[in-house]
């Protein structure tokens, strides 16, 4: 294992700024159709610095957009998704959803996108990317666990299973607003998969 690069303070911030702006970059023409030319045009970055702060080039920046996208993403989400233990918690969690894709400015889900989009060229990568999904889906099955824990779920509910199909649903909603340009169809996704999950209710 490499030994993680640090940086001052100014260093962190400037590697942070590169990252956000290359997000948006990607997110909009996808990872394939953007160069480290167009990330060194678009945050006025010259080519030493930018592998100062990514020596691997384009693979170092991918990973840090993608932890990038994750956090935004799962912080949009909270405090709903640390206390998805009640039914008032998942309620708010799918407003929080819907509130933070219905304002943004590109549709679809950023991290799905990547993974997808690297599985063919980059399987290591996409499996990296891919670990941000795992790990938010963790948080859903961990609240749906304590539900059954507490008697909120019948006892042979299923976390793990509940879990995937709810988070099946919101890739498939996030999926389809690319492609009609709208939130209703992550909207009809959220409230089908909730209704479902009401149905292991105790």
């Amino acid at each position: 294992m490499p030994t993680p690069v640090r940086f001052t303070a100014k260093g962190a911030l400037t590697r942070a700024r590169i990252v956000e702006a290359a997000a948006d970059l990607v997110l909009a023409r996808g990872v394939g159709g953007t160069t480290l030319d167009d990330i060194r045009a678009g945050t006025a970055t010259s080519k030493s610095q930018l592998f100062h702060y990514f020596p691997d080039g384009k693979r170092d920046l991918v990973a840090a957009i993608a932890a990038f996208q994750a956090e935004r993403v799962l912080q949009a989400q909270r405090p709903f998704l640390d206390t998805l233990d009640t039914w008032e918690a998942w309620d708010g969690w799918r407003d929080a959803v819907l509130a933070h894709y219905g304002s943004q400015p590109h549709w679809g889900c950023p991290i799905g996108a990547m993974a997808g989009e690297l599985a063919g060229s980059d399987p290591e990568r996409a499996a990296e990317v891919a670990g941000h999904m795992d790990r938010w889906c963790g948080y859903l099955r961990a609240g749906l666990t304590r539900m059954r824990a507490t008697g909120l779920l019948r006892a042979d509910a299923d976390p793990e299973d509940l879990a995937l199909a709810i988070f099946a649903a919101l890739q498939g909603g996030l999926l389809l607003t690319q492609t009609m340009r709208s939130i209703t169809p992550l909207r009809a996704a959220l409230d089908a998969a909730l209704t479902a999950l009401r149905a292991s209710a105790a």
